[in-house]
This record gives structure tokens, C-alpha cells and sequence, in this order.
């Protein structure tokens, strides 16, 4: 999501971010049960109309102080909400150009590149962030979340390591770091941070989806469907828990419950695999035992 304000003549970004690292995290959990394309990075949609006036609010402000670095920083953010990332990047280069020492403004450019598949440029100014700020954690979290989905998990972990020592109530740092423990099979370690991050934003489905799986791969099902319950509860239109809820009923023999999940996954996305898995297991008579 993207924080933003006016203070005074000039525009500042607030809270830094314009792509949040939790969304980040959010979309690339273990054993994914969709084929659908990943985005590695969520703007919440504006459909309000307000963004499309703040872009123009902000447009006039630089009008008016075109060496306003925030101001590009800022306006680059609204872009990003409202999916215009090439335009993005212009205001976000800008800025750096203006104020080569905004880590804020790599930050959001990397979060950019990233949305655009441009991870290696991604990469690049996540580092820059880093260097121009060591204690930017944001920036450390960004860049963890593209090391995983790179396959540096010994990156990532230490990258996030270092995020949550500088943010200890950073809830994406807690999210992120359970995602790379996930990935290298330590289920226990995950389950753990899974739980501090959704201690410090119970709001948010992504960990309470993420904790599941990772229940489900210690044979936790009950607690798994818990969790599942409650990312349904936040996001009642995401596949993937509906698919795993169902795996987890199924685990347990309820294969009327199992089914229910399973089908209602493939309605909501006709190309999750887990689902027409589980669909052709529990209609057709066969089975996980």
C-alpha cells in the first residue's frame, strides 16, 4: 500500500514505502497451489478516484518547486498505487537525481523495477538503499523477499535477521523471514515467526495462510484449519486457502468439508492445481492414505 501525505509547501512520503514488503512477502508461501502468474508486489487499487487528485495535487506542486525531491518521491508513490509504474520510476529517478542520499526513493524505485520484472535493477538499488542508510529496514526486507524468490536463502535470512534487529515490531520482517524458513523445511522455526508477525498485525491473511502450510507439512491439520479459517476470514477470495483448507480436511477424512474447499478454490480460480487435485480425489473416490 502507499502512505502518503502533504506537509507544509512540500510533499514527504510517509513511512517510506511505496509497495509494502509484507505484500511482498505475501504471494510466494510453500508449495504454491495456483499456476497463476506470482506479483511480487500488490498496490492496493484506488477505486475511489482520490489518487488520480492526489496525482494532480502533486503534479502542481512541483510545479511549483520542481527541485522538491520529496515532492517526485511522493507523486512516484501515487503512480505505483494506481499501477503506472513506468511513470513511477521516472518520478522515483528524479528524486535520487535531485537527492542522490533518499534511501526512501531507492527503496520505492527497487519495489518498482521489481513489479516490472526488473529484479536485477531491483537488486542494484535495494543495495544502494542499504549503503545510503544501513538502518533503512524496509530496504532489507525488500531485498530479502527478491533473494528468496531467487533462491538465496542464506541471503535473505540475513538480511532479515538484520530487519527484524532494527524493526523488532516490523510484522513483514517477522512474515518474510517465516517464508525463507519455510522454504529450507524448518516448519517448527517458521511456525514460530509466522505467529510473531501475525502477533504484531493480526489484520493482515497472508501468515495466518503461510502458518497453515506449514502445519499442514507437520501434520497439524486441525490447527492448520484454524488458520485457514482465519485468512478466509480477512480474504474470503484467495484460492490457495481454500485449496489447502481442503487438503487439511481431507487429511483428517472429512471429505465433504475437503470437497466444499476444493471446489470453491477452483470457482475462484480454475487453474489452481491443488484444487482439481483434490476435486478428482474426493469425487472420484480416491485418496491421500
Amino acid at each position: 500500500m502507499i502512505g502518503m501525505t502533504l506537509q507544509g509547501p512540500k510533499a514527504r512520503l510517509v513511512g517510506a514505502v511505496a509497495l509494502t514488503a509484507a505484500a511482498l512477502g505475501g504471494c510466494e508461501t510453500y508449495g504454491s497451489a495456483t499456476s497463476a502468474p506470482r506479483q511480487f508486489a500488490v498496490v492496493e487499487t484506488d477505486t475511489t478516484g482520490a489518487t488520480n487528485v492526489n496525482i494532480a495535487s502533486l503534479s502542481d506542486v512541483i510545479a511549483r518547486n520542481p527541485s522538491d525531491a520529496g515532492a517526485y518521491n511522493t507523486r512516484g508513490a501515487a503512480y505505483a498505487r494506481s499501477g503506472q509504474f513506468g511513470d513511477a520510476i521516472g518520478d522515483f529517478s528524479k528524486s535520487i537525481q535531485l537527492d542522490p542520499s533518499s534511501a526512501s526513493a531507492y527503496n520505492n524505485r527497487a519495489l518498482a523495477y521489481r513489479q516490472t520484472g526488473r529484479s536485477d535493477a531491483a537488486m542494484q538499488d535495494f543495495s544502494k538503499a542499504i549503503a545510503t542508510d544501513p538502518n533503512f529496514s524496509a530496504a532489507y526486507i525488500g531485498r530479502a523477499n527478491l533473494a528468496r524468490a531467487q533462491g538465496d536463502l542464506d541471503g535473505a535470512f540475513n538480511d532479515l535477521n538484520t530487519a527484524i534487529r532494527l524493526a523488532p515490531e516490523s510484522a513483514e520482517a517477522y512474515h518474510a523471514r517465516g517464508l525463507v524458513r519455510q522454504k529450507q523445511g524448518h516448519h517448527g522455526e517458521a511456525i514460530g515467526d509466522f505467529a510473531a508477525a501475525i502477533d504484531r498485525n493480526p489484520f493482515v491473511a497472508a501468515p495466518y495462510a503461510a502458518r497453515g502450510q506449514s502445519l499442514i507439512a507437520q501434520s497439524q491439520y486441525d490447527k492448520a484449519i484454524e488458520d485457514f479459517n482465519a485468512a478466509l476470514n480477512v480474504n474470503s477470495k484467495d484460492s490457495a486457502s481454500w485449496a489447502y483448507r481442503g487438503l487439511a480436511y481431507e487429511k483428517t477424512n472429512r471429505r465433504k468439508e475437503a470437497t466444499e474447499s476444493y471446489q470453491q478454490a477452483a470457482r475462484l480460480d480454475p487453474n489452481n492445481a491443488l484444487a482439481k487435485q483434490g476435486i478428482g480425489r474426493t469425487q472420484g473416490g480416491g485418496g491421500l492414505f
